[in-house]
């Protein structure tokens, strides 16, 4: 091996290494998301025992670091994807930024906030969810809820209709990126998970391993087995420390 081959090897070496260690402040964790993937990022908490929820709520198992994220990774989004019954548990409202965040969209070309997309089989979206006119949500479920809800409710938002019986989370990706929705933030649930990894369409997980021990929670069950022919491989690109709560990253 040559003597540029060496270094060249040496700075490979070094840019695909994982960043580990603590984080001082939000800020510097922060900064080591701005740059979304092209497709679907999700963020996840789990407890230190596996739980993805206490109480039927991801809520309990958070921190402050945990939440400063969240409404970090919106701000870098064009659409956060979430399903209904998360969006119900949570008590999901429309997305709010701060000054910062909108004035760094607004830079970048984007004047509103990213809606909050649903995916949902009975069609029947929080009411606080559409409380504001000026940030409806979408509603992305399959043709005969589509159906009902164009004749029956009265709730303001946009429909995308993915697939005919169920919805289908492949065409739901699809559909959203083909309306320059590209940068897909999906916050769960677990449920809607294991649907996108089953359609083989995350590019980036974001994991939040918090220092809490929560025993068995149920979070949705699997009503068939996985489609995948082995699990798919993810590279880590760091592991870092805050208050006690470990904040991972994934890509494909």
């Amino acid at each position: 091996m040559t003597a540029p081959d060496h270094h060249r090897k040496q700075a490979d070496t070094v840019q695909d290494s994982p960043r580990m260690g603590t984080v001082s402040d939000i800020a510097e964790l922060a900064a080591l998301y701005a740059e979304p993937p092209d497709g679907v990022r999700v963020n996840m908490i789990f407890s230190a025992d596996g739980a993805a929820v206490f109480g039927g709520r991801a809520g309990p198992l958070s921190g402050e670091a945990d939440q400063q994220l969240l409404k970090i990774l919106r701000g870098f989004a064009d659409v956060v994807l979430v399903g209904a019954a998360t969006a119900r548990a949570e008590n999901y409202g429309p997305v709010q930024l701060s000054d910062a965040q909108r004035a760094q969209r607004q830079r970048d070309g984007r004047s509103k906030p990213p809606p909050i997309a649903v995916i949902s089989r009975s069609g029947v979206l929080p009411h606080r969810l559409v409380s504001d006119p000026g940030q409806p949500p979408l509603l992305v479920t399959c043709a005969d809820s589509a159906a009902r809800h164009n004749r029956n409710s009265d709730q303001r938002c946009g429909v995308l209709v993915a697939g005919e019986d169920t919805v289908d989370v492949a065409r739901a990706v699809a559909l959203l990126r083909a309306h320059g929705l590209s940068r897909i933030l999906c916050e769960g649930g677990p449920s809607l998970l294991d649907e996108l990894v089953d359609a083989d369409v995350i590019a980036e997980v974001c994991v939040t391993l918090a220092p809490k021990l929560a025993a068995s929670q149920p979070a949705g069950h699997r009503h068939r087995p996985s489609r995948l022919p082995l699990p798919a491989a993810l590279r880590l690109q760091h592991a870092l420390a805050r208050d006690d709560y470990l904040f991972l990253k994934y890509r494909r």
